[in-house]
């Protein structure tokens, strides 16, 4: 059973109704919108158990007139939620919800990408990791993988150099860091997080490029990450490593995006007292 009631565009006027002509205007992006909430919404009913494993969910034509959308949205929400392994389709029979997985993907809610703010979240969950990441790869870094740093952190300023925003180039470096752990898990998720990131690096590495003083501090929190590696010093890695992430933070949110958004503070860093008298 589907309990529903129709789902509205943006500005909440009535979206087409099933089998109407969608209209001359209509964009990709405002299907994938209506895809992204009807989506949401039979995931959520699945979650719940309202579609319980094993039931048949309903026609194309039957959801699309429950929910007030254009059957080819209907494919498309269909098609994102097997996606993620909660439907399978049964040759001949129809779409039937599938029973719960034993092993789910690790995915984050495609909001991240939508905002400067969701992408500041993500680095905070990098930072979580990178900081025992790097103190790992002091530890256990092989002589070949302390060259492959190095050699990574001279293509940052070849690319910047070039005239490059050397976002790959900063990413294969945070890559090296997880290499020289020897844990290949690691190098798995940074790979996934990547995905999240690369928008809000431009951002970062775009203001970078027009202030000197951002680009050499980039330049030494990089530095110093990689001589703490290589003198097998895990304390100072990760101090390093954190120390970067949290002035990365910063370097995000003075974009000029986020407004009333505080700055991270360094690591072990206390508040001083404001030197302005009180108002």
């Amino acid at each position: 059973m589907v309990l529903s009631l129709p789902i509205h565009a943006s500005n909440h006027a009535p979206v087409q109704a099933a089998g109407a002509a969608a209209p001359a205007d209509a964009g990709q992006l405002g299907r994938e919108t209506l895809a992204d909430r009807l989506a949401e919404r039979l995931s959520a009913q699945i979650q719940r158990g309202t579609l319980a494993p094993g039931d048949r969910l309903p026609t194309e034509a039957q959801l699309a007139a429950t929910h007030g959308v254009s059957r080819s949205v209907v494919r498309e929400a269909v098609h994102r939620i097997k996606s993620r392994g909660l439907l399978v389709s049964r040759q001949g029979s129809g779409v039937f919800v599938s029973a719960p997985a034993q092993h789910q993907a690790l995915e984050f809610d495609p909001a991240v990408l939508e905002s400067v703010e969701a992408v500041v979240q993500v680095v905070e969950v990098r930072r979580v990791l990178e900081g025992e990441i790097a103190a790992l790869a002091a530890e256990r870094a092989t002589r070949a993988q302390l060259t492959a740093l190095k050699q990574a952190l001279a293509a940052i300023d070849a690319a910047s150099a070039a005239g490059h925003d050397g976002v790959a180039e900063d990413l294969a470096f945070h890559r090296a860091i997880g290499e020289a752990t020897g844990n290949p898990q690691f190098r798995s998720l940074l790979g996934f997080l990547e995905q999240y990131l690369r928008e809000g690096m431009r951002i970062t590495r775009g203001n970078e490029a027009r202030r000197l003083d951002f680009m050499e501090a980039v330049r030494k929190e990089h530095r110093a990450i990689v001589d703490a590696i290589v003198a097998r010093d895990p304390a100072a890695a990760r101090r390093a490593a954190l120390r970067h992430l949290q002035h990365s933070q910063r370097r995000l949110e003075q974009g000029g995006v986020l407004p009333n958004r505080a700055a991270a503070k360094p690591v072990g860093a206390t508040p001083r007292p404001s030197k302005r008298p009180p108002p």
